[in-house]
């Protein structure tokens, strides 16, 4: 158990931890010198089970409440302090509301100083203090008078026999789930190097491990663990670690950055949060915020979600827009404090960490965001997936749920779609949805444009469901194909019972044509120029290619300049090659590669990007990567 001492400034938390310890919290010589914690304070004491009681003491200062908020933020149990002689004061009350907002609702009140006021004023004092705290989440805590300062003080045994009796019942944390550690402190041992001390949030971590440091994204190896004051081989969720790094400086970390395994978090400047308003101000939206998550201090703008301002003592969602990058997990707890970081207006829990800039305010990502909600209050991953019909990429689970994919457990008819590069996990009836969707589609598509030879892979899936990721769409094709629901006539997909027909006079015509085009290659003849040499009417030709066009054999390039098929995969594989060698296609190159003049390459180039394999951007041109030609 992590005991975090809060309250006023001068009411003695340092003193009541060294009396509970006999640990001395102030390191500083500054803070041995003013009298005043600066920086957080570590003390541990052990117990009869053989664990260790570990206290974070923080300051009470009203000009670090960003420090004491780094320190609050890995604490189980709160050891509120209140000198009698002053009662509850400013820091007291905004401390207890960090706490609150943190979600820690067990405590304790170390009412101090109890030695120079007299019987009455120690009465109304501990009244006083009862009735505030009884307003609190923190209500059902028990108040010790004591005097810290005086050895073997009664109101010091009892409030140690009563950390001790709750430290042994209190219910250990579990340790399954992935490895990361809030950084609150960073230093360096003589011999040793780089020691990142915190709170271990989730997981555990052995010596020989590689950590990740976010958001900065740095690896190292776990040297050695000092865990609750001890040399151990493990570190576990819910206890203090002082982690000995290799192959890393101290100037390369910080407070406020994560040593996780890195599956665990994602970096982002986006947060989706539902946010609770203290009964202060009102906040308009867009306001610039102090926030406090786990140890990361960061400037953000806040956007309601809900409406377009924020009410005092509301629950709204909002989206926090970081100057910096964090990093975070659904559930986390984070403080906001005004732009001059004077007073905690609010704080709340975070959503989705990876929030989106567009579409913010849909149903379709309320719904996301409720299906989120719901997984965090226990009832599994069926809300999430019903949320997302397309499906959600097993590592965004793993990041979700915080845990090794073979420990996430998936709705029953769930179906794993394994692509190229992740496995995406969707409801059978969503996949079953979106694969009648998808034949409705080309359905609706043939009886509009019959003499059409069917779909590429990239203009069906933009017609069907443009909101699908490109290789979870390229599943549902193969699977298509495996069933002979769809054919493939080159790059063309097509229902089996789909055709494009020809008269036998026109049969006869289109073998002339195709064997005069493809002779050609790259410069085949104009529709007039084939009129002449097969003696036809050139209205008779035009309709015969476009025909055969729309059935695959030939392609059109502009009005009246048809390219047989195998020209225009040969010149597809040059663009290939060229955007392999240059990483991009210019007009110039291609046209020297296909010795053709400037405008008849523009043509083809204009034809590639209608067609979907291309994509110009600036004076250039990349492939696109949805388009089926290559897989011809």
């Amino acid at each position: 158990m992590i005991v975090g001492t809060a309250g006023h400034i001068d009411h003695g938390k340092t003193s009541v931890v060294y009396a509970l310890t006999g640990v001395d919290t102030d390191r500083l010589k500054e803070e041995k010198i003013r009298g005043i914690s600066i920086e957080l304070g570590y003390a541990y004491t052990p117990l009869d089970n053989g664990e260790m009681l570990g206290f974070v003491d923080v300051p009470g200062h009203e000009r670090l409440v960003h420090t004491m908020a780094a320190g609050a933020g890995g604490i189980d149990f709160a050891l509120l302090v209140i000198a009698a002689d002053d009662g509850v004061m400013p820091q007291t009350r905004e401390h207890v509301a960090i706490l609150e907002l943190l979600g820690v609702t067990r405590g304790a009140v170390a009412l101090t100083k109890i030695d120079t006021v007299d019987e009455a004023r120690a009465r109304d004092a501990g009244a006083q203090v009862a009735a505030f705290i009884g307003r609190s989440a923190l209500r059902e805590i028990s108040i010790f008078p004591l005097n810290a300062v005086v050895r073997d003080d009664p109101g010091v045994a009892a409030l140690r026999a009563h950390l001790r009796s709750v430290a042994a019942a209190w219910p250990a944390r579990s340790t399954g789930g992935l490895f990361r550690l809030a950084i609150d402190r960073v230093f360096t041992l003589p011999g040793r190097g780089t020691v990142a001390a915190g709170t271990v949030q989730a997981g555990q971590v052995r010596v020989g491990d590689t950590v990740m440091v976010m958001p900065g994204g740095l690896t190292a190896r776990v040297r050695s663990i000092h865990a609750q004051s001890r040399d151990t081989d493990t570190g576990a969720a819910g206890q203090r670690c002082a982690l000995n790094l290799a192959g890393i400086e101290k100037a390369q970390i910080r407070r406020g950055d994560w040593l996780a395994d890195p599956r665990a978090l994602a970096v982002s400047t986006r947060l989706d949060v539902n946010l609770r308003w203290l009964e202060v101000q009102k906040i308009a939206g867009r306001s610039a915020l102090h926030v406090h998550l786990g140890t990361a201090h960061r400037m953000a703008r806040v956007v309601p979600l809900q409406g377009d301002r924020f009410c005092a003592g509301a629950n709204m969602r909002a989206q926090l827009v970081l100057d910096l990058p964090v990093c975070a997990a659904p559930g986390d707890r984070f403080i906001v404090r005004d732009s001059q970081a004077r007073h905690t207006v609010g704080g709340g829990v975070i959503i989705d960490p990876c929030a989106p800039l567009k579409r913010r305010r849909s149903p379709g990502r309320f719904a996301y965001l409720d299906a989120i909600q719901d997984m965090l209050a226990g009832e599994g991953l069926d809300p999430l997936l019903r949320s997302a019909p397309y499906g959600v990429a097993m590592r965004d689970l793993v990041r979700l749920c915080g845990r090794e994919p073979e420990q996430i457990v998936l709705p029953p008819r769930t179906r794993i779609v394994a692509t190229a590069s992740e496995r995406f996990a969707l409801l059978e009836s969503a996949w079953c949805e979106l694969r009648d969707r998808a034949l409705q589609t080309l359905g609706d598509f043939h009886r509009e444009s019959p003499d059409e030879p069917g779909l590429d892979r990239g203009r069906w899936r933009r017609l069907a469901a443009p909101e699908v990721l490109d290789e979870v769409w390229r599943v549902l094709i193969d699977d298509l194909l495996q069933q002979g629901a769809v054919h493939r006539r080159e790059h063309w997909l097509h229902l089996p019972d789909h055709r494009v027909e020809f008269s036998a006079p026109q049969s006869a015509l289109l073998e002339k044509l195709r064997a005069a085009i493809a002779a050609a290659r790259f410069d085949p003849p104009w529709v007039r120029e084939l009129a002449r040499a097969l003696r036809a009417q050139e209205d008779e030709i035009r309709m015969v290619l476009r025909k055969c066009a729309g059935q695959g054999g030939i392609h059109q390039i502009v009005r009246d300049l048809f390219y047989h098929c195998d020209s225009v995969h040969a010149l597809a594989h040059v663009l290939e090659e060229l955007e392999l060698a240059h990483g991009v296609i210019e007009a110039a190159r291609f046209r020297d590669a296909v010795g053709l003049g400037r405008k008849r390459a523009i043509q083809i180039l204009e034809f590639f990007d209608r067609v979907g394999y291309t994509r110009r951007i600036g004076d250039g041109r990349k492939l696109r990567a949805d388009s089926n030609w290559r897989d011809a």
